[in-house]
């Protein structure tokens, strides 16, 4: 059996920063000396990961991988990111398009589909200094989860298109939304309008954000079935299994059955609890929760929403 352990923890943002944020993530790896840990990151809206110990290796969309850097920031993303982690504690915080508005000064299509050094890349210098805080603060879970919240805290500041955002975010979980045109009605706005906001905050054009959305309920759906095939799962959008297909190889760069091959010990685990804390196993199918988190997804342990301890024996991916 495999030396090592791997445990994640997911806390509410403030109330006063709902939308913002998928969740607070912290997750810590402990293996024996030389050994790492490989997974594959699905489509996801854009992420700041905060680092101390081992520096990850983060794949690259040009086939590189970025390596020796503390602090990997991604932008929305419609591909999958592989990523290798040794013995580190992370604190990963996902910016909802509402959170992209608030916190973050570029186009959010500028960084689509991008991972970046955090520590030298302009856009995101602006957090450093949250990643110099963790690193001089104790290794305290809750206080840590304190100190990122008062961090956005100070830097918040108002976003005149909040309301569309939120409606257009709302529009893209519902699975019977089928066309941009049904997703401008349903925001209240024109298609011009809808284009140009998708591409500065949600980072795609919205007809690509319909597509990865039915994608992600697939997946999603495939995952937390590990006894269902793709033909009981696929999504009703599509119009046959061909069209499924070729939708799978444009998003996830391999084909169904090439996926299915795979082992995914620690995306299934880590999904299947997701969706039972959370309410949805993928960051892509969460809701803006511009009205806060429901009070019964925030335990009485410390703010604490998920405490998940897996032994290396029980996960794959080793490197």
């Amino acid at each position: 059996m495999r030396q090592g352990t791997l445990r994640a923890r997911f806390f509410a943002p403030p109330a006063e920063l709902a939308g913002c944020f998928t969740s607070f993530y912290l997750l810590e790896v402990q293996l024996e000396t030389g050994e790492r840990i490989a997974d594959l990151l699905h489509p996801e809206w854009g992420n700041l990961r905060l680092f101390q110990g081992d520096p990850p290796e983060t794949a690259q969309p040009d086939g590189g991988v970025l390596t020796g850097t503390l602090f990997t920031a991604t932008g929305p993303s419609s591909h999958p990111v592989g990523f290798s982690l040794g013995t580190t504690r992370m604190w990963g915080i996902g910016l909802l398009p509402l959170g992209w508005a608030r916190f973050m000064d570029v186009p959010a299509s500028e960084m689509a589909d991008t991972v970046s050094d955090g520590l030298h890349h302009p856009a995101f210098a602006h957090f450093v200094p949250l990643l110099d805080q963790l690193a001089a603060a104790p290794a305290d879970d809750e206080a840590q989860a304190a100190m990122i919240g008062a961090f956005f805290r100070a830097i918040d500041r108002p976003v005149r298109a909040e309301r569309q955002i939120a409606a257009i975010h709302e529009a893209l979980i519902d699975p019977a939304l089928h066309s941009a045109s049904d997703l401008a009605r349903r925001a209240g706005i024109s298609q011009r309008s809808l284009e140009r906001l998708c591409a500065r905050y949600f980072g795609f054009g919205p007809r690509l954000l319909i597509r990865r959305q039915r994608m992600m309920r697939t997946l999603a759906t495939y995952m937390l079935s590990p006894d269902a095939t793709w033909t009981q799962t696929i999504d009703l959008q599509y119009a046959d299994h061909a069209h499924f297909t070729h939708e799978f190889h444009a998003f996830m760069g391999m084909c169904p059955s090439e996926y299915a091959e795979r082992d995914h010990p620690v995306l299934r685990t880590f999904m299947a609890e997701r969706a039972r804390v959370l309410g949805s196993p993928v960051q892509t199918l969460d809701p803006p929760r511009t009205k806060g988190w429901p009070r019964a997804l925030i335990p009485a342990l410390g703010g604490s929403l998920l405490r998940c301890t897996a032994t290396l024996d029980q996960i794959a991916g080793f490197v």
